[in-house]
């Protein structure tokens, strides 16, 4: 059975796709009812994480009040690190296990509910921290059993970490970020409440709304999953599986509402836009967490991991950061240039989802036209111009290209075969763009 000319059979590809669907619970008020869903799940002494400055705010005073109302005992750890590390999901992971809790509720964005996945694994299952972590970094090794209950409630809509079974953090040695990916790790409950995303200031807005365009675009135009070996048994098949039928329903629409919502929830925010654009960061997680995503994805690791001097509006100032959002589509445009003859209809579509005018337009122009889109997007949201506006030069190729080569896990899913030379080339055409 083949859905599109996209999945023609390979020999030796995989002809099975798998359907990793999470619970998720959407609507304005949802976190009120985070009590009753931690009661369901047989929680009586819950960890709330959360990070210092979500602490502070109106969504997790909600949940603990609900939580406290169905009469389970809570503990709150807010020392949740924004852009994790190995030293913060150890720390995390040291709260957990020193609590001696039956569940887990995570409040704040990805860095809040990766290290909430990460300290309820460490905590049920101790080992060397690198086991689980992925190859080649890590070792891979498979999570050996069900962890204790999580709900996780996102304050922002970018990563969708309430979707997946990935938990990404920066291993401080290798200055590169890296991950754990396992469907074990997933929150058995994700809440979704929109009326979070109005504290958000416009430029964090802007990230996560190009983090969730970039995972949806990098699902469907990852290779297929008819193109991935088969493995040797089914237990062995991929999260990443590559782009696939369900995939893609839901990444095309997630496309429609960024490209549709973005530039106005940025500089002047409707309620329909906070609404349009979680439920469409819910779509893509769903959309990556069964095709997973690839070269903007596995550079921006790099661009995370290596940062120099550059501090955003809009986030802690205790230290220089490049938000992920951020890392991520600075390297999209590039990306997509490159990519777009692999599957050229395939970018053409995401660019008619975006936004753009394909009036005497042609399909094999599809990753140019994207581009194109982007780049026009970006300049009115305020993100950064390429590589060169988080602070890197030409004398950085050689550093980026090293630390991303590494993501092999994201790069072979790529619609294409990309070299170390390829790699390079990338980052110095993501060096700037206007």
């Amino acid at each position: 059975m083949s859905f599109s000319a996209y999945f023609s059979n390979k020999p030796g590809g995989d002809s099975i796709f798998s359907v990793e669907a999470p619970k998720i619970k959407f609507g304005r008020g949802s976190l009120g009812e985070v009590g009753d869903d931690a009661k369901a799940l047989g929680m009586s002494r819950v960890a709330v994480y959360t990070d210092p400055r979500v602490a502070q705010q109106e969504p997790i005073a909600k949940v603990v009040e609900s939580l406290k109302s169905n009469r389970l005992e809570v503990e709150v750890y807010d020392q949740v690190a924004v852009e994790p590390t190995d030293i913060s999901f150890k720390q995390g992971s040291l709260f957990a296990s020193e609590g001696k809790f039956d569940g887990f509720v995570s409040v704040g964005g990805g860095s809040v509910m990766d290290t909430c996945k990460a300290s309820n694994l460490y905590s049920c299952y101790p080992t060397d921290f690198l086991d689980y972590v992925n190859a080649p970094i890590g070792r891979a090794v498979p999570v050996p059993g069900k962890l204790k209950p999580h709900i996780a409630c996102p304050t922002t809509f970018g990563t969708a970490s309430e979707c997946t079974g990935i938990a990404i953090f920066d291993l401080l040695e290798m200055e590169a970020k890296t991950g754990i990916v396992s469907p074990m790790i997933r929150a058995d409950l994700g809440v979704l409440d929109p009326s979070v995303l109005s504290s958000l200031p416009p430029l964090v807005r802007a990230a996560n709304g190009f983090d969730v365009f970039s995972h949806a675009c990098e699902s469907i135009t990852a290779r297929p999953y008819t193109h991935r070996p088969a493995p040797e048994s089914s237990q062995k098949r991929p999260l990443s599986q590559g782009a696939n039928p369900y995939s893609d329903l839901a990444c095309l629409e997630a496309i429609n509402l960024i490209g549709t919502h973005i530039v106005q929830a940025v500089n002047d925010p409707l309620e329909e836009s906070y609404d349009a654009l979680m439920f469409a960061g819910m779509l893509a997680g769903i959309g990556f967490g069964n095709a997973g995503c690839h070269l903007p994805h596995g550079m921006s690791y790099a661009v995370a991991g290596l940062v120099k001097d550059y501090s955003p509006e809009g986030w802690p100032t205790d230290h220089n950061m490049v938000p992920h959002g951020i890392s991520v589509i600075v390297n999209s445009p590039a990306v997509f240039r490159k990519t777009g003859p692999a599957c050229a209809e395939r970018h053409w579509k995401a660019a008619a989802a975006m936004g753009a005018d394909l009036t005497d337009t042609k399909v094999e122009d599809g990753g140019d036209i994207l581009a194109e889109q982007i780049l026009g997007m970006m300049r009115e949201t305020g993100i950064p111009n390429g590589l060169s506006g988080v602070g890197y030069s030409i004398d950085d190729l050689d550093a980026l290209t090293d630390r991303s080569y590494a993501q092999k896990r994201l790069i072979d899913n790529g619609p294409m075969p990309i070299s170390r030379e390829d790699l390079k080339e990338l980052f110095s055409d993501a060096m700037n763009y206007w």
